[in-house]
């Protein structure tokens, strides 16, 4: 008998375009010898459809256009495990599900948010629990967190919407004090993901108009201290005992890896770590399941880094569903430890699957 397989995608989040894109690249890998199939999507002002639109569809987003999406929705009640197919006379069927994959990145997806609602319905689901989601999706946690572990990172100033609000000029001189007026110095959102509402400020201004910036996007802001370095992705795949891939270098076509580099600019790269020590190999492994273990982590992650001239290894952040594009580096990294994409894709639903009940 087949796994019911219900894939959600999209989201009311900004990273919308690039849910849609990484579930495409899903679907299109998928055992269907192993999966009955079913497709969820979220679209940006938060409704739900079940959906039967082909994959160029799912990943150009023209999936919302499909006469024959249904409205659906996943429902908290444990006793049905499943979603809730509306009909037009105003009455609905049910659709019992064995397990979710939640393509969802960013707010609602990636926070522990989507999470919750599955512990509820009591679906297993790929990825991290609800805490551990929420954890590494917020930047100042999880800083405090991996702040126990010795995994070194980069020193970071913490403020807020209100404070800001109440006195940006303030905030933003209290921030340049700490680092003794050092700059370049990068401004993000604690929650948010694909790097957006992150900018590099080089002096006052800069640092200003970033905390407006990312307060757009969460009222926790994290201003942290630049670290120069060669930006490295580490895969992590597992529950209790993880694994982690060989480390994948950054080649970013912009001055940072923010948005526009990850998924628009094609002239940015990713590429295996082919020309560093053993040892420092193994430095990143280690530092990576630190993190995973300390985070929570389940299923899977991606864990990133800097590494400087000198060989040190700086800690930067933690992604619980990172892309999953044709060009991501996560399964890249796989494909690369000899795990083809389809395979962890079997892999992730049974570490999902795993962890039920």
């Amino acid at each position: 008998m087949k796994t019911k397989l219900l894939i959600i995608f999209g989201g009311a989040s900004s990273e919308h375009e690039v849910s849609c894109m990484s579930a495409a690249s899903v679907r299109r890998h998928l055992d269907e010898t192993k999966y009955e199939i079913y497709q969820a999507g979220i679209t940006k002002e938060g409704n739900w459809f079940l959906t039967d639109s082909p994959v160029s569809d799912i990943e150009d987003g023209s999936w919302i256009h499909n006469p024959k999406n249904r409205r659906a929705v996943l429902t908290a009640d444990a006793s049905i495990r499943g979603i809730l197919i509306l009909r037009e006379n105003g009455t609905y069927e049910t659709l019992p599900i064995d397990v979710v994959f939640p393509v969802l990145h960013g707010k609602y997806g990636e926070d522990g948010t989507i999470q919750g609602l599955l512990d509820l319905a009591r679906i297993p689901y790929v990825g991290a629990g609800t805490t551990s989601s929420a954890a590494c999706m917020d930047k100042a946690i999880t800083k405090l967190i991996v702040g126990r572990t010795g995994v070194e990172q980069a020193d970071f100033y913490l403020t807020d919407c209100h404070t800001f609000c109440a006195d940006p000029e303030g905030t933003a001189k209290f921030a340049e004090v700490y680092f003794k007026g050092k700059y370049p110095l990068f401004v993000k959102p604690a929650n948010a993901g694909s790097s957006v509402g992150i900018s590099k400020a080089k002096d006052f201004q800069g640092l200003l108009e970033g905390i407006r910036l990312a307060a757009d996007e969460d009222s926790k802001i994290l201003i942290e201290e630049m670290i120069v370095g060669r930006e490295i992705e580490v895969a992590v795949l597992g529950n209790l005992e993880p694994k982690a891939s060989p480390a994948g270098e950054i080649l970013s076509a912009g001055e940072f890896y923010d948005y526009e580099s990850k998924y628009i600019n094609t002239e940015s790269k990713t590429q295996v770590l082919d020309d560093v020590s053993e040892e420092i190999q193994e430095r990143l492994h280690q530092a990576s399941l630190e993190v995973y273990k300390a985070m929570g982590c389940r299923g899977l992650a991606r864990v990133d880094f800097f590494l400087e001239q000198t060989g040190r290894v700086v800690f930067n952040e933690v992604n619980t569903l990172p892309g999953f594009t044709s060009i991501s580096m996560y399964p890249k990294l796989w494909e690369a430890a000899g795990l083809s994409y389809r395979e962890l894709l079997d892999t992730l639903i049974g570490l999902a699957m795993e962890t039920e009940g």
